[in-house]
C-alpha cells in the first residue's frame, strides 16, 4: 500500500548529507556537500532539490551536531554540582594515562574550569541513608552562585542519587529558567560516579547547542515530522532529543548498522563485520542480520577522551576516510590521517582549494575512482589536481606519483584492518566466519583489499551502499534504552525481585512511547542484567526472559558467557550490577523493490594494480544482469559510490540489487 506520507531518511556526515526519500513504493537517493558551520543549510538544499520543502514529511535525520560539538571541545558554558569533597571528580576521574610509559604528559584541560565546580550537601550513603542533608540555605547560596556564574547549562550529579533522586530534583528545582538542566538520576542512573557524571556533564555541555539546532530544523520545516536516530539503534521525537542530547553521539553510525543488517537480510548473510568509510572516519562492527537479534549494545562507550555509559552500537571507530591526509612525518616516513580535508576546502582533486593529498585522491590517481562518473556526473574530479598534491609527498620519497598513491592506500587499508581486527579477533571471534558487509561513499573501494588482510572470503556490498545510514534510518523503530544500578549478591534474590525490578523500567519506558503515539501492544520489550564475578570492575549483558528463567539459570548462562568471552569461569559469587529493560516498537515497513536490470552502460579504463597499469572493464550498476557471475578486475560505478572488485575476485547481483563478493578458490 502507497503511504500517505513520504519518509526521508537524511543522515549528515562530516563530507556529505545523505538522503533516501521512500514514497511507499520506491526509493530515490540524493547528496549534497554537507555544511558543518550550519548542518541544516545542506538539509534544507537537499529537500529543496528533491521539491520536497512544502511537503508532508516523515524525516528520521542522524544528526552529527553532538559529535561533532563534543569532539571539537565546542560545548556551552556548564556549571557542574556535586556533593561536598567531589569537586573534582570530573577533572581526577581514574587517573589513566593515554600512555602509561610517558614520564612527563601534556597537562589536560579539566572538563568543567574549578570556578564551574560548585559543591553542596544532600549525600546519601551506598545503601540509600542519608549521611549529610540538604539545607534551604544550601540551597540559595547554589541559586546564588549560579546566578552570579551565568551558566548556559548545569548538571547534577550527587552520589548514590540512582537510589534516591530526591536531592537532585531538589537542587533542579531552584535553577533559573532558561538554563539547560541535565540531572543524572534521569539521565544515568547508574553507580560509578565518576562515568555518571561525564554523561550527564556531556549532556549538559552540548544539549543547548543540539536542541538549538533540533529547534531550527523544525521551524525551517513546518510540514514535516522529524523524528532523530540515537546512538543505541532507535529512534525518538526530535522534540525530545535536545533534552537527550548525549544519546545522539553515534546517531549516524547506528543508522548504518541497521541499514547493514536489513539489506544483508536481504541477501541471506546473517555473520557480519560491517565497515562504513566515510569522507572523515571509518566505523566497524560486529553484527547479525536476524531479525530476532538486535543490535549489539555497550555501555563502555567513549567520544574523544570521555567515557560515555549509557547504551550505544558497539562500534570502534578510527579517523581513516576518503578525506584522510597523507603526509611525510618528521622521519621522512609515509602517514595517512588522522586528520581530514573534510567538505571545506576537501581534497584537492574536489577543487575547492584543497591542497594536500588524501586517500580520495589518491584513488583517483589510480583510476579506481572516474573524474567524469562522480556523483553520477554531477561533479567533476581533477585528474591534474590530484597527481599535483600526491606528488608532493611523492618527490621526496623518490617514487612515482602512481607509486605513492598506492602507497597511501595501503597505510589507510591498514589501518583500517587493524580496527576490523579489534572487533573481531580480539574478542575472540575468527574473520573467516564472517562476511564482510562494505558501505559508506568509499567503503567499496577498500573492500577487497580489507576482506584479504583477514583473511576473510565473502564480502557484501548493499544496494545504496553509498547512503546506507540515511536508509537504516528508515528501518530503525521508536525505542528507549533505560537502566538502573542494583548492586546486589545474584543468589540473594528472587525471581520476583528481579523482574519487580525490570517491570518498573519497563513501564517506565512503555509510557514514554506512548507520548510518541505507540500503543502498548505495538511496544516489545527485551530485560537484561550486568552481572559480574563479585569484586570485578566490568560487567556481562545476560538476557533475562521473565517467567521463564530462574536465578540459578542466569548464573549458569553467565559463567558460561564469562567463558566463552575471556577463556576461564571462577567459583565466586555472582552479582548484579544493573537490571536493563530495551523497549521498541514496531520496525517500519520498508521493501526494497527486486533489482530491474538496465541496458549495457559499459566500457573501460587504465587502472594502476599491481605496480602497472592494466586495462579494467567499467560497468554501471544498474546495468547488472541479476544472478550473472563475472570475475574481477572490474570497476562498478553508479552514482553514489565506486566498487573495485578485484583480480583474485567474482562477484554475483542477486534480486535485490545487492553485490555478493567471493574470493577465488585456490
Amino acid at each position: 500500500m502507497k503511504l500517505t506520507t513520504k519518509l526521508l531518511g537524511i543522515d549528515t556526515g562530516g563530507t556529505f548529507t545523505d538522503f533516501v526519500l521512500f514514497d511507499g513504493e520506491q526509493l530515490t537517493i540524493h547528496k549534497v556537500l554537507s555544511t558543518p558551520h550550519a548542518p541544516e543549510a545542506a538539509i534544507l538544499q537537499g529537500v529543496t532539490e528533491l521539491g520536497l520543502l512544502d511537503q508532508s514529511l516523515n524525516i528520521v535525520h542522524g544528526s552529527t551536531v553532538a559529535t561533532n560539538a563534543a569532539l571539537e571541545g565546542k560545548g556551552v558554558r556548564t556549571a557542574f554540582i556535586t556533593n561536598y569533597g567531589l569537586g573534582d571528580m570530573l577533572t581526577i576521574g581514574r587517573q589513566t594515562r593515554d600512555e602509561l610509559y610517558e614520564w612527563h604528559p601534556a597537562p589536560i584541560t579539566p572538563p568543567v574550569p574549578r570556578e564551574l565546580c560548585l559543591e553542596t550537601g544532600g549525600r546519601l550513603g551506598a545503601d540509600g541513608s542519608e549521611v549529610e542533608p540538604l539545607s534551604d540555605d544550601e540551597l540559595a547560596q547554589l541559586k546564588k552562585a549560579l546566578e552570579r556564574l551565568q551558566p548556559e547549562a548545569v548538571a547534577i550529579n550527587l552520589l548514590f542519587s540512582f537510589i534516591d533522586d530526591r536531592f537532585e530534583k531538589a537542587i533542579e528545582a531552584i535553577i533559573p529558567d532558561g538554563i539547560f538542566i541535565s540531572r543524572s538520576s534521569k539521565i544515568l542512573p547508574e553507580y560509578r560516579e565518576y562515568e555518571r557524571g561525564i554523561t550527564t556533564w556531556l549532556n549538559a555541555w552540548i544539549g543547548p547547542l543540539v536542541e538549538a539546532y533540533l529547534q531550527r530544523l523544525i521551524d525551517r520545516l513546518p510540514h514535516a515530522n522529524i523524528t532523530v536516530m540515537q546512538s543505541a539503534g532507535g529512534t525518538i521525537d526530535a522534540r525530545l532529543a535536545g533534552n537527550e542530547a548525549v544519546h545522539m553521539l553515534l546517531s549516524g553510525p547506528a543508522g548504518g548498522l541497521a541499514g547493514a543488517r536489513y539489506t544483508a537480510a536481504a541477501s541471506g548473510q546473517q555473520k557480519l563485520l560491517s565497515f562504513d568509510m566515510g569522507g572523515t572516519s571509518t566505523d566497524v562492527a560486529m553484527l547479525n542480520s536476524r531479525p530476532d537479534e538486535a543490535l549489539k549494545l555497550t555501555s563502555n562507550g567513549k567520544i574523544g577522551r570521555y567515557p560515555v555509559a549509557i547504551p550505544m552500537v558497539d562500534m570502534h571507530t578510527i579517523g581513516a576516510g576518503g578525506g584522510s591526509i597523507a603526509y611525510l612525518d618528521a622521519g621522512g616516513l609515509l602517514q595517512v590521517g588522522p586528520e581530514s580535508a573534510g567538505a571545506h576546502p576537501g581534497p584537492a582533486c574536489y577543487g575547492k582549494g584543497g591542497t594536500a593529498p588524501t586517500v580520495t585522491d589518491a584513488n583517483l590517481v589510480l583510476g579506481r575512482l572516474q573524474a567524469n562518473a562522480f556523483l553520477g556526473g554531477k561533479m567533476q574530479l581533477d585528474v591534474v589536481a590530484a597527481r599535483t598534491a600526491v606528488e608532493s609527498i611523492a618527490t621526496p620519497l623518490n617514487l612515482s606519483i602512481e607509486a605513492t598513491a598506492q602507497g597511501i592506500i595501503e597505510i589507510a587499508n591498514e589501518h583500517m584492518a587493524q580496527a576490523l581486527r579489534v572487533i573481531s579477533v580480539q574478542q575472540g571471534h575468527d574473520p573467516r566466519d564472517f562476511t564482510l558487509v562494505s558501505f559508506g561513499g568509499a567503503g567499496g573501494l577498500h573492500v577487497c583489499a580489507l576482506a584479504e588482510k583477514l583473511g576473510m572470503t565473502r564480502a557484501l556490498v548493499p544496494i545504496h551502499s553509498g547512503v546506507l545510514s540515511a536508509l537504516g534510518m528508515l528501518t530503525a523503530p521508536r525505542a528507549r534504552q533505560l537502566s538502573r544500578s542494583l548492586n546486589r549478591p545474584l543468589p540473594s534474590l528472587n525471581e520476583a525481585e528481579v523482574s519487580s525490578q525490570l517491570e518498573r523500567l519497563k513501564q517506565q519506558g512503555i509510557k514514554a512511547l506512548q507520548q510518541e503515539g505507540l500503543t502498548i501492544e505495538s511496544v516489545t520489550t527485551q530485560p537484561s542484567l550486568d552481572l559480574c564475578y563479585q569484586g570485578q570492575s566490568s560487567t556481562l549483558n545476560i538476557p533475562w526472559v521473565i517467567s521463564q528463567q530462574t536465578i540459578q539459570d542466569v548464573i549458569a548462562s553467565f559463567h558460561q558467557t564469562h567463558k566463552a568471552r575471556y577463556g576461564h569461569r571462577l567459583d565466586c559469587t555472582v552479582e548484579l550490577v544493573n537490571v536493563r529493560v530495551g523497549l521498541r516498537g514496531p520496525m517500519p515497513n520498508i521493501t526494497l523493490a527486486a533489482h530491474v536490470d538496465h541496458p549495457p552502460s559499459n566500457n573501460s579504463a587504465l587502472l594502476y594494480i599491481d605496480n602497472a597499469f592494466s586495462t579494467v572493464n567499467i560497468m554501471a550498476r544498474d546495468s547488472l544482469t541479476a544472478g550473472e557471475t563475472l570475475q574481477g578486475p572490474i570497476l562498478i560505478t553508479e552514482a553514489i559510490s565506486t566498487t573495485f572488485i578485484n583480480s583474485e575476485w567474482r562477484y554475483q547481483c542477486d534480486e535485490a540489487g545487492n553485490l555478493l563478493l567471493e574470493k577465488n578458490p585456490r
